[in-house]
């Protein structure tokens, strides 16, 4: 059978109208400006940015001008007589090089340079009447919150469904840009943010804020904002962190200050209860279950669903000689590079952090407990809060 053959103009359109559809298909958000600013800085670098696009662009249309006038005019087919130099003008010549010069530095000095420094000096104005602290703390891959005034401490992390991000399942809007416990503000207070980090360099940014700060581990590194408008913020680490860079979003709820208190009070009662489910016994089918729902929030994106990790940076816990390893000594002690020990105190010179200050006693124990009784591993032993408690003040 022989084909037609399709006409090139055809094809051309095809492709065309293919490149056009791109972005829709994808669901791309698209905007020619930036994120309408929310807080003092953010407007600071929108109106700077504003000014120095106007003082650029009428220096680029200016000096074009001229240059395409002057082309055009002495061009040599309108039979502009060729000029004939024979050396220097001096006066003129100074004259030609220091005027531009003097412009330039008027622009330069005056209408970029001071506002620009008043902007910056305002940025790093962060303990100037501050009302409150934020402490952020950057880790592979998650964000941990603490509200030292307030004694509040707890860790953010992403809360896109696996089946989305594996394409299992259709993207929602704000996909990988939710998370499970979002940092709270109130409106119109005066945040000082120290940011600092566990592990390497990752960035805590929201372009709403007009905030982008680089967590540093071994410094503490510090900016501030102050919200004006109630609403919900999304941002993302901004720092090529690890494999999983692109799962560390910043979700920030700004609420008024009525609102912010009854959520602070409510974060308490819930550390509260957090210490108090170390004085109860559990089974271990209720450690299981809180476990597995740990193990998806904090250990999954090293170790992955089944256990399997990615070695030889995330080694496997499915068939592991520590996890399948005993949990305590004869005297109830932790044992060196038992599981224990390396979930409460991590491994220095690898990516396996301390949890001891990071997760409750109920979440280190539960998720001890799951691991060793899931992925293969039948040890069918368990540990209780209680004991994870005793264990905090033990040095090795």
């Amino acid at each position: 059978m022989k084909m037609s053959r399709v006409p090139r103009r055809a094809l051309h359109r095809l492709a065309f109208a293919a490149a056009c559809g791109a972005p829709h298909a994808a669901h791309a958000a698209f905007q020619w400006n930036f994120p309408e600013p929310v807080t003092p800085i953010a407007r600071d670098t929108l109106k700077i940015h504003n000014e120095f696009m106007t003082v650029i662009t009428a220096l680029f249309v200016v000096v074009f001008a001229i240059m395409i006038y002057s082309m055009i005019k002495h061009r040599k087919g309108a039979d502009h007589p060729p000029a004939k130099f024979t050396g220097p003008s001096g006066k003129l010549q100074w004259f030609w090089t220091l005027v531009p010069f003097a412009i330039l530095l008027f622009i330069d000095f005056v209408l970029m340079g001071v506002p620009a420094v008043e902007a910056v000096v305002n940025m790093e104005d962060t303990q100037n009447k501050a009302d409150m602290v934020l402490k952020v703390t950057g880790m592979q891959w998650k964000w941990q919150y603490e509200y030292p005034d307030a004694g509040v401490k707890y860790i953010s992390t992403l809360a896109t469904p696996r089946d989305q991000i594996e394409n299992q399942a259709p993207k929602d809007e704000h996909y990988l840009l939710e998370v499970d416990n979002p940092v709270v503000l109130p409106v119109g207070k005066k945040v000082r943010v120290l940011i600092t980090s566990t592990d390497v360099i990752h960035t805590w940014w929201v372009p709403q804020f007009g905030v982008k700060r680089d967590a540093i581990p071994g410094f503490l590194r510090e900016t501030w904002l102050r919200i004006d408008k109630p609403g919900i913020y999304r941002g993302q680490c901004a720092e090529l962190c690890g494999k999983d860079h692109g799962f560390m979003p910043v979700v920030v709820k700004a609420v008024p200050e009525p609102e912010y208190l009854a959520w602070l009070d409510q974060k308490k009662a819930e550390a509260a209860a957090a210490a108090s489910s170390s004085d109860r016994v559990w089974t271990k089918e209720e450690l299981i279950d809180k476990g597995k729902e740990v193990y998806g929030r904090i250990c999954m994106a090293c170790h992955q669903p089944e256990g399997r990790g990615l070695p030889p940076t995330f080694p496997p816990l499915a068939g592991s000689k520590i996890v399948n390893g005993p949990l305590l000594s004869a005297e109830g002690r932790i044992i060196r590079d038992s599981h224990v020990d390396r979930v409460m105190n991590g491994k220095a010179g690898t990516a396996m952090q301390p949890f001891k200050n990071l997760l409750t006693d109920l979440e280190i124990a539960s998720v001890i407990t799951y691991e060793r009784n899931s992925f293969g591993n039948a040890r069918g032993d368990m540990i209780q809060p209680a004991q994870i408690r005793s264990l905090r003040q033990e040095k090795l």
